[in-house]
């Protein structure tokens, strides 16, 4: 009761807990990924310049600058696509379908950062092209998971009609859904792009999830390797997984989401925000943040209108 009479005198506005519930978040997460990649990349700086030693004494014909200039060229060759094992040569990455893939990454907001515009013809096509394809994308991602939505009402709605049991049969509907949706556009993409990548099995699963979330690191991009021979049939699969990956994940988000404000719901009546009410008389209608919280549960998530 103390917490909860510590709010109530307090009479704090639930964005400004959200905006230290959303800071500490952050601040916890930078503390973790600091304890664990911080003094592995001490680690691997220490391998590289140990290496860089090896290279320059090992060919004594390569100075400093020399280094510097070959690690240019194969900076830019990795930018274009272009493998520098052997002899032969690559189309780079600015084929029909790559160029296709890069597309959908640029109105997805996926952004790799593996392959950009370099001239300037392209970069301002790219401009105007992402200013209209960003929100022909967020409409369409919206329409297809309205649809999905709808699909995953109807199954539930018929279930409930057999069986006459609304909250087992919505919480197994949802539960099938989601499954089918990690089964599909992460577990199966996983294996597709362990065999075809050569990467691990954690590397895989990292990457599908840093795509679909559109957070798009870059570190692990698929039909990326010059120095490997993908079917013609792999882009395709590639960009449409995507797509419809996007869709399912807003899908999941836009759920979270509810069961977020849900939550928060409980909690601002646990802290006495009727009993809030009936002391003020009234006067905390005025309160901006409440019109907004207000206007917030009547409009519901972007998924669910």
């Amino acid at each position: 009761m103390r917490l909860k009479e510590i709010f109530h005198l307090a009479r704090v506005p639930s964005i400004l807990m959200l905006g230290l519930v959303y800071v500490l978040y952050i601040f916890i997460g930078g503390v973790v990924f600091w304890k664990l990649e911080g003094d592995l990349g001490q680690k691997d700086i220490s391998l590289l310049l140990t290496s860089k030693q090896k290279l320059l004494s090992t060919y004594t014909c390569l100075d400093q600058d020399g280094l510097e200039k070959v690690a240019q060229v194969v900076q830019d060759s990795s930018k274009v696509g272009l493998s520098l094992k052997g002899n032969s040569t690559t189309d780079g990455f600015w084929k029909f379908t790559s160029s296709a893939v890069f597309a959908a990454t640029v109105v997805t907001t996926i952004g790799y950062g593996n392959m950009s515009p370099s001239s300037t013809a392209g970069q301002i096509f790219c401009v105007f092209f992402a200013l209209f394809g960003i929100p022909l994308n967020m409409v369409v991602l919206n329409r297809v998971g309205k649809y999905m939505l709808v699909i995953e009402r109807n199954i539930s709605n018929y279930l409930e009609g057999k069986t006459g049991r609304r909250t087992c049969t919505r919480f197994f509907v949802h539960l099938l859904s989601y499954l089918s949706g990690v089964l599909l556009f992460l577990v199966v993409p996983m294996i597709v792009f362990q065999l075809h990548e050569g990467w691990t099995y954690s590397q895989a699963i990292y990457y599908c999830f840093i795509t679909l979330s559109t957070i798009g690191f870059g570190d692990f991009v698929a039909d990326d390797n010059p120095d490997k021979v993908y079917p013609e049939w792999y882009s395709f699969i590639i960009a449409s997984w995507i797509f419809f990956g996007l869709a399912w994940l807003a899908l999941v988000i836009n759920h979270s989401i509810d069961m977020l404000e849900r939550l928060n719901m409980h909690l601002k009546q646990w802290w006495g925000g009727h009993k809030l009410e009936e002391e003020s008389g009234g006067a905390g209608s005025d309160n901006p943040d409440t019109h907004l919280e207000e206007q917030e549960e009547v409009k519901g998530p972007p998924l669910k209108q």
